[in-house]
């Protein structure tokens, strides 16, 4: 049985299909036990055909290694970690150097957590994370700006708890107008600062001036 000649142009398009040049991230802290010689193992037999073993924290995105690693990234690589906190502890940080990494072209993989940003499950994940970071930097703006407006409305400055109570405030400022305690003396005996006493003082004749007013 003849079979028809193989199609040229087909095979100069497989020719041209190359599998991504894979690049490894390894990284341990300062002071850990650990090595990085499991995590070059794994990378070794993903396929990493070059690795960076970077030894320092994780809390910092700005890493020697990291950084050298991304300004040689070039379109269609894939950068390839053990384990997605290898990469950043942090998740903004995480995401900030995702972003990076993308924008250079390049894709990523996270052999422990199955993650590929060159499928488009694994970009579909990373959106999601990403997603809920940015809810959760919603909610803490959320509840910081509803603490300073309770703080507000309880006449604290700033979301601190004020040192000395109600009753304490009346003590100094009446002490201070009638003129039997000096501001220094209402301020060592309650443990402020004399400018501390100095704005009770102040706001105190103010709100009997207002009422006074009424």
């Amino acid at each position: 049985m003849l079979f028809p000649p193989p199609d040229t142009a087909v095979c100069e398009r497989r020719d041209l299909i190359k599998a991504p040049y894979l690049i490894g991230y390894a990284r341990v802290s300062k002071g850990d036990e650990q090595s990085n010689a499991a995590q070059r193992s794994a990378l070794e037999a993903a396929g990493c055909k070059r690795i960076f073993e970077e030894t320092a924290s994780g809390g910092r995105w700005d890493r020697p290694k990291l950084l050298e690693m991304i300004g040689q990234l070039r379109d269609g690589d894939v950068v390839v970690v053990w384990k997605l906190d290898r990469l950043s502890r942090s998740l903004k940080d995480m995401l900030h150097i995702m972003e990076r990494i993308e924008g250079a072209g390049a894709g990523f993989r996270s052999l422990t957590e199955a993650i590929d940003t060159t499928t488009a499950a694994g970009r579909m994940m990373m959106q999601m994370v990403g997603s809920f970071a940015e809810f959760e930097r919603a909610m803490i703006r959320e509840r910081t700006s509803a603490g300073l407006a309770q703080a507000r409305i309880e006449g604290r400055i700033g979301g601190r708890r004020r040192k000395l109570g109600d009753k304490q405030r009346r003590e100094v400022a009446e002490s201070v107008i009638s003129g039997r305690k000096s501001g220094a003396e209402m301020a060592r005996l309650y443990g402020v600062s004399e400018p501390t006493v100095s704005r009770i003082v102040a706001a105190y004749r103010q709100q009997s001036e207002n009422q006074a007013l009424v």
